[in-house]
């Protein structure tokens, strides 16, 4: 009983405690931020086809569909083109603020809202990547992902050494996005813009605009500090369970996908990848389509290795060794369908979405060499470390934090 107990309370602390994986989660982060943002800038031409008002799937059909499956999106709340504008643009700004890590916590709402807004507007647009986006946007939410390599973090270690020659840090920005995100949530509950529209998202709105009030209340009048730590252990947990949904998403997304095509007789016999070779929507590259389909025993491996190495991909997770190699494999081989089959921003996706299987100390690595980098092309003077995440400091003293 006493080792069961051991054991017990031993996992929850590993739960509770901290916020676990920061650097994957910060590479989620970036990636999944990057991919829509880039999606965004290179539709920018073509977005009123795609999203707007002078697209195939007009505002009546749209209104239709979400009638029945009350799919959240604010473009429906109006079909004037200036909103549409707006929306666009706001969603390309969130998307630009979440990888960089500025105001994360508002960020990814805001990142959120401009997900869902699209792609619900037009939900026939999008290569299965928009899909990955669609669920990773929600559980972006819940994590704490600007720990490192971020903005904030960089104004988290700013604070603590101001904080620590005894000068008073205000923070006036935080106040100021959480009071213009309360009127607009105010403003669009009480002119029923939420009416017809899923629960879900718009709860979690409220939720997320409420839960940042109580973090900026803990921080600023607080006489001890367990209410700050109470909120530490709740954001570490949904951080947490956030983190592992988004490691399950991804073992199912490879499982479903390779068990199905064990099915097809066409995956049996080692002939799939052949077929979209030489389908000229699926051909940005004619020449090397050619190449690579002229070779049988090429088309077969690859076909054969496919399908083993999504079975398979869940199954390593139990060996770090043979996850690692497995997992350079599935990456590599989402940049050749990139580059061979014409879906970047699929692949974008799926290797964000590989990304937090990542190991620790490659991520620490790789933040030293872009740092390092950084440093030469800046010319500045190189550090002794690479800052790390910020750890929690419940006694400290009081000062005026930030809601987002």
């Amino acid at each position: 009983m006493n080792r069961f107990s051991l054991t017990l309370s031993t996992a929850i602390a590993r739960v509770t405690e901290a916020a676990r994986a920061p650097y994957q989660s910060a590479v989620i982060r970036i990636g999944f931020a990057t991919t829509w943002l880039l999606f965004l800038l290179r539709e920018f031409p073509h977005r009123a086809e795609l999203y707007g008002p002078d697209g195939p799937w007009s505002w009546d059909l749209a209104q239709q569909l979400l009638g029945m499956n009350h799919a959240f999106t604010v473009l429906m709340w109006s079909d004037s083109r200036l909103w549409f504008e707006t929306v666009y643009a706001l969603a390309v700004a969130a998307a630009a603020l979440l990888a960089l890590g500025w105001r994360t916590r508002t960020a990814s709402v805001l990142f959120l809202v401009g997900v869902l807004s699209l792609q619900n507007r037009s939900v026939f647009m999008g290569d299965g990547g928009d899909n990955v986006l669609h669920l990773m946007s929600v559980y972006l939410v819940f994590t704490r992902c600007g720990q490192v390599w971020s903005l904030d973090a960089r104004r988290a270690r700013r604070q603590d050494a101001a904080a620590a020659r005894g000068e008073l840090v205000v923070d006036r920005v935080g106040p100021a996005l959480w009071a213009a995100s309360g009127v607009a949530l105010v403003a669009a509950t009480a002119l029923g813009r939420f009416d017809g529209q899923e629960w879900l998202v718009p709860s979690l709105l409220w939720a997320a605009w409420a839960a940042q009030a109580l973090w900026w209340l803990a921080g600023r009048f607080r006489r001890s500090p367990q209410p700050r730590i109470l909120l530490d252990v709740i954001t570490n947990m949904l951080h947490n369970g956030a983190l592992l949904v988004i490691m399950a998403e991804a073992c199912l997304i490879y499982a479903t996908a390779g068990w199905y095509k064990i099915q097809g007789s066409r995956w049996q016999d080692g002939t799939a990848v052949y077929y979209p070779l030489h389908l000229d929507y699926f051909s940005p590259w004619p020449a090397l389509g050619d190449l690579l389909a002229a070779s049988g025993i090429m088309v077969m491996l690859v076909t054969y290795g496919t399908v083993a190495a999504q079975v398979a991909f869940p199954f390593t997770l139990f060996n770090r060794r043979v996850k690692n190699v497995l997992l350079a494999v599935m990456m590599v081989e989402h940049a050749a369908i990139a580059v061979v089959l014409g879906l970047p921003f699929f692949s974008l996706a799926m290797i964000a979405a590989d990304a937090v299987f990542l190991p620790t100390p490659f991520l620490r690595r790789l933040g030293s060499l872009a740092a390092r980098g950084a440093r030469r092309l800046s010319g500045r003077p190189a550090t002794a470390r690479v800052p790390g995440p910020r750890a929690p400091q419940p006694a400290e003293q009081p000062q005026v934090g930030s809601p987002t």
